[in-house]
């Protein structure tokens, strides 16, 4: 009987760490992108949190944008609450595009609909891949 229990236990606790997976497994730093859109569904949810977005094309027509965050405890810890973003609001997302080309991004920084700007709190840093530039010396985008 001890050993089901502890079994299930184990079960239990394990099963958040194989859901939960590496920035670099799913994202590529090196593909930044800055995207304005309609906040159109939040999900404040762990391991970490998503929203969706609207982004609208050079015609209007938009495209829906999957958003990955860090855990809810970690954006409060940089600021967020949960008012912060609203269904409706504009916002630009900074961050890097997914690995599979899909319309999913982790989202580095947040430009709120009240012009602050938040860190995503995301495992790939906030602050953008350094680049080479001509001179060997690293620069920023």
């Amino acid at each position: 009987m001890i050993a089901r229990l502890a079994l299930l236990l184990i079960g239990v606790v394990a099963t958040p760490v194989f859901a939960h997976h590496s920035f670099a497994a799913e994202y590529d730093a090196r593909r930044p992108i800055t995207l304005k859109g309609v906040v159109t569904k939040i999900e404040w949810t762990n391991p970490h949190s998503h929203f969706v977005i609207d982004v609208a094309d050079d015609k209007g027509v938009p495209t829906t944008w999957k958003i990955e965050l860090a855990s809810p405890t970690v954006l409060v810890q940089n600021g967020w609450r949960a008012k912060s973003i609203r269904l409706g609001d504009t916002i630009v997302v900074e961050g890097a595009l997914a690995k599979d080309n899909t319309m999913t991004a982790n989202a580095r920084l947040v430009t709120l609909a009240d012009g602050r700007c938040l860190s995503a709190g995301s495992s790939g840093g906030d602050v953008p891949p350094a680049h080479d530039s001509p001179g060997g010396v690293p620069f920023f985008r």
